[in-house]
């Protein structure tokens, strides 16, 4: 059985493939960014680091972290340590209480995952 060869598409605008306008993120960029969309992939997490951005100053006391889960105070530390380690928040010891901060460039960092204009390599 022969096959007719297909026609050429002489309208750009019927082309099947839409060519890049900006700037695709580059295989750093993503490795960079899988930890920070892995930590924030759980609702826990997700909901604390929303509850700290939203306290004064961008931080909170993880006394009142707790308050707003019914979950023991063992499974909220172990989240914000998650958190933390993928860089998401900054802690300071005050006394006998632990203070998380948001990072605010780490935030930045996902906020903008797909804006093509802030795609800029490091």
């Amino acid at each position: 059985m022969s096959r007719e060869p297909e026609p050429a598409v002489s309208d750009p605008s019927l082309s099947c493939c839409t060519p890049l306008t900006g700037t695709a993120m580059s295989a750093d960029q993503a490795e960079r960014i899988v930890p920070l969309l892995k930590a924030l992939a759980d609702p826990v997490r997700l909901r604390l680091v929303s509850l700290i951005a939203a306290g004064k100053g961008g931080e909170a006391c993880v006394c009142d972290l707790n308050d707003a889960f019914d979950l023991t105070q063992a499974t909220i530390s172990h989240h914000l340590k998650v958190l933390h380690t993928a860089g998401l928040l900054d802690r300071e010891k005050r006394g006998v209480w632990v203070y998380y901060a948001v990072r605010p460039d780490a935030l930045r960092s996902v906020a903008t995952l797909f804006d093509t204009a802030a795609l800029t390599p490091a």
